[in-house]
């Protein structure tokens, strides 16, 4: 690892589905890029996604690259929940989806969740006893399971950095790449 390529060697998996938000897929996808890693698309099925814009207005396609059920959560380092509304959203009712999710906080990985994206950390029960942010809306459900609620425009935790929207991904892309590299050296979930 060097500091020109701080996540080489470095494999992180990008969970999402239709629905999900453009900016909160690409910005994040290419800081990792940017800084050595390498990025699949894992979502519920093998055919393209479709991505949004202010979760209303059709955005962009991209090719899938595994499906969850075929996603090995071994071959990873790290995870990205992008949000959107929907896509979280959908995602948390996959059975498949939520599991795959699980798994990384079960091994101790590295995680990165914005705007509706911890959606699905509430879903698999690992938000009790953490503080996070997400977008507004999500303090609710946070609290409901839990976690701790914070308005911040990036939050570290025990390995989980969360953001609240798009507004925050200059700093949700830099702290999930710092995150992301200490993981990769240590082997696992850091302390925030």
């Amino acid at each position: 690892m060097s500091a020109e390529a701080p996540l080489a060697g470095t494999t992180v998996a990008f969970l999402a589905t239709d629905g999900v938000e453009e900016v909160e897929y690409l910005q994040p996808r290419a800081a990792v890029e940017r800084a050595g890693g390498l990025v699949e698309l894992v979502s519920t099925r093998m055919e393209p996604i479709r991505s949004v814009n202010g979760d209303l207005t059709p955005a962009g396609s991209y090719e899938v690259d595994r499906t969850v059920d075929q996603a090995d959560p071994d071959g990873y380092d790290a995870l990205v929940l992008p949000g959107g509304t929907v896509n979280p959203d959908r995602l948390r009712m996959d059975a498949d989806a939520m599991r795959f999710v699980n798994s990384f906080f079960l091994d101790e990985k590295p995680v990165a969740a914005i705007c509706h994206g911890p959606w699905s950390l509430v879903q698999t029960d690992v938000v009790r006893g953490r503080t996070l942010t997400s977008y507004p809306s999500l303090r609710a459900d946070v609290t409901n399971a839990g976690g701790t609620w914070v308005d911040e425009p990036v939050h570290v935790e025990s390995g989980l950095v969360t953001s609240r929207s798009p507004a925050d991904l200059p700093a949700f892309c830099a702290k999930l790449v710092e995150l992301f590299a200490q993981g990769r050296e240590s082997g696992g979930m850091l302390p925030g």
